[in-house]
């Protein structure tokens, strides 16, 4: 934690504040064992993976561990997350079960609403360091027999200095961030506070205090606790709360000593975290999209040619900017969290029926002008060998990642989509399902970014795997990237086929690259799919992350080149090119703010656009899950409100 800290610029003061104590002697435990093992038990929940480690350590003095193991395999088994997940499958255990994110008692329950009946059956719960009452009784009031299992107590670490030293800092106000990693943090950093005669003191100092909470659970117990939650990062990873900690603190410290009410400091929006690049460069004309190209063998007579966004993405004039929004249908509203608590996100990517109906959803509620079929970047993956899985609370994880380059040989070229149906009939119901105006924009992840999943195996910082090989191997990162190309070729023009009037690539994570390595390692595989996609049909190129390559993406090609919020629109535009339109690009964080900043911040976007023919509204990323509804509501309103500058 203190080396993410200084990563990101900061001095940390890092403290333990609790420890896990195992029980020396557990007789509960090894009850709990013995009754699995003589099929006492139908259901096991373990809800931490050192409770998990600790349980088996306290009994198999008592009772053959690998008889337990097997025994487990029998038993419908729930983890709450990934970390039991990962001890079960060092034991050769796949959990029958597991919660989704954010990993909380609440997705356990609905687990076992989506299809685990548990009335007249016997659970067995590993606990936390003290009791979850309301995981106990929402099983109980389901008609399960609960029998729970304290394997562990929470204690205050061996050496309490470190702990002292930070809760009389936050009591002098020397500290401008708090950052909490679990709830028990809470409570123990509160109990030593009242010890040494600081509580009030310290509850004080918290409320001067940036507040970073790691996830759900851990907001729960500060909000019990009467402690107010700044920041809470989407994915409740340490490096990611740190990250969010270091991108919205410094305006939210300067908005507080300002005076502002705690409202609107909530979720206000940061500044950005480099300047606005100024760049200059010459384009290849290369698979540029041009305006008149993308009227070759466009249906000139349906009723979405000639609407706002696609006048647009053409360059042409209309009398409002068009607005739509990545990750527009999601967990923000509560629509899409109803669909999404009957079904595991994979499966419903290859549920085509449910994908529409939650993007037709999002695109009645919010009155938007465009719909983007509802699927993931990475299922087109799986037909191509690789082993995808969305673990919850990690993302999606690889467990067969490419690390050298004889690996690339088993990575197959999409010859076909027959294994990808489900993406085609998702774009023909969500076309047969929206008003004929509405146009339907299909999607794909880029090369790079694939690639880098496929690398990686999930998510990283440094891309150290990617790298590696790109620069180890070009060989093997030629292949690699070809077949890439051409998948996402075939697979974006079989979207097109089943109605798609517009197509997106998503490089997400191209930004770790500069200029040079992207114009040698990436450049030419974009422009690839580019030119191979189906005469008129528009392509949006976006990339984040890295603002200097806006005019490589234009020379890689697009007739739309999105931009993210790491830089102004207007010196966006310039440095792409009159000659492309431009998608983009208000800060997503900015709509945890309040309506009227909202439409304040939408206005400089707007005026920055200058009323050029080929501007679409849009975020500079996605969506974040815990916008109001209402403030995205807002949002499009005060787009389309715009009237050249008016």
């Amino acid at each position: 934690m203190a080396r993410l800290i200084e990563r990101f610029g900061g001095l940390p003061q890092v403290s333990p504040s609790l420890r896990e104590v195992g029980l020396e002697s557990n007789a509960d435990a090894v009850d709990f064992a013995q009754r699995v093992i003589h099929g006492e038990i139908d259901i096991v929940i373990l809800m931490t993976g050192v409770g998990t480690r600790h349980l088996v350590s306290q009994i198999e003095r008592h009772v053959d561990k690998q008889q337990f193991i097997n025994a487990l395999s029998d038993v419908t088994t729930i983890a709450r997350g990934p970390k039991p997940t990962a001890v079960l499958r060092e034991w050769g255990v796949t959990p029958k079960f597991r919660a989704a994110e954010p990993n909380t008692w609440r997705e356990v329950l609905a687990v076992i609403d989506g299809g685990v009946p548990v009335a007249g059956q016997t659970v067995g719960v590993q606990e936390y360091g003290k009791p979850n009452v309301s995981l106990t009784a929402g099983l109980e009031a389901r008609g399960a027999n609960v029998r729970t299992v304290k394997v562990y107590s929470y204690d205050f670490p061996t050496d309490t200095g470190p702990l002292e030293a930070n809760i009389r800092r936050i009591a002098a106000g020397e500290l401008d961030v708090v950052m909490f990693t679990s709830a028990h943090q809470v409570i123990n950093l509160l109990r030593m506070a009242e010890q040494l005669g600081l509580g009030d003191a310290v509850r004080e100092g918290l409320d001067r205090t940036i507040v970073a909470s790691i996830g759900p659970t851990t907001s729960e117990s500060l909000d019990d606790n009467d402690i107010r939650v700044d920041i809470e990062p989407q994915h409740g990873k340490m490096g990611q709360l740190v990250q969010a900690a270091a991108e919205h603190a410094p305006q939210l410290i300067a908005r507080r000593k300002a005076g502002l009410s705690l409202k609107k400091q909530t979720g206000s929006s940061p500044a950005a975290t480099y300047p606005a690049a100024r760049v200059t460069a010459t384009y290849a004309n290369v698979a540029s999209q041009t305006a008149e190209a993308l009227q070759t063998a466009a249906d000139k007579t349906a009723p979405w040619y000639d609407s706002p966004f696609m006048k647009a993405c053409r360059r042409e004039p209309c009398d409002r900017t068009p607005v739509w929004l990545m990750r527009q249908a999601g967990r923000y509203m509560q629509e899409y969290r109803e669909v999404r608590a009957k079904t595991t996100f994979l499966e419903l990517c290859k549920n085509p029926a449910l994908c529409a109906e939650v993007m037709v959803t999002a695109v009645t509620r919010l009155g938007v002008d465009a719909a983007i079929i509802f699927s993931d970047l990475l299922p087109m993956l799986e037909p191509m060998g690789v082993d995808l899985e969305f673990a919850h609370g990690e993302g999606p994880v690889i467990h067969n990642p490419v690390r050298v380059a004889r690996d690339v040989e088993r990575i197959d070229e999409l010859k076909n989509l027959d294994e990808l149906q489900f993406v085609v009939e998702t774009v023909r119901q969500t076309r047969a399902a929206m008003p004929g105006h509405i146009p339907v924009i299909g999607f794909a992840g880029a090369p790079f970014t694939l690639a880098s999943y496929v690398i990686e195996g999930g998510g990283s910082r440094n891309y150290v795997h990617t790298k590696t090989l790109m620069y180890r191997e070009p060989k093997a990162w030629d292949e690699l990237m070809t077949k890439l190309a051409r998948s996402i070729t075939r697979y974006l023009n079989g979207q097109i086929a089943g109605g798609a009037q517009v197509v997106q690539l998503f490089d997400s994570w191209v930004g770790c690259l500069g200029p040079d390595d992207y114009r040698r390692y990436v450049l030419p595989y974009v422009r690839q799919i580019i030119e191979g996609i189906t005469p008129g049909t528009p392509v949006i190129n976006f990339g984040t992350g890295n603002p200097a390559l806006m005019p490589l993406y234009a020379e890689a090609g697009g007739a739309v080149i999105g931009v993210d919020w790491r830089v102004r629109l207007d010196e966006a535009w310039a440095t792409i090119g009159y000659d492309r339109a431009v998608q983009g690009n208000l800060e997503p964080l900015v709509l945890l703010s309040t309506p009227q900043h909202i439409r304040q911040r939408a206005r400089e976007v707007l005026s920055q656009a200058a009323g050029r023919p080929g501007h679409i509204f849009n975020l500079g990323h996605g969506i974040y899950q815990h916008t109001p509804v209402e403030n995205v509501i807002a949002l499009v309103d005060a787009v389309h409100e715009w009237r050249n500058g008016a």
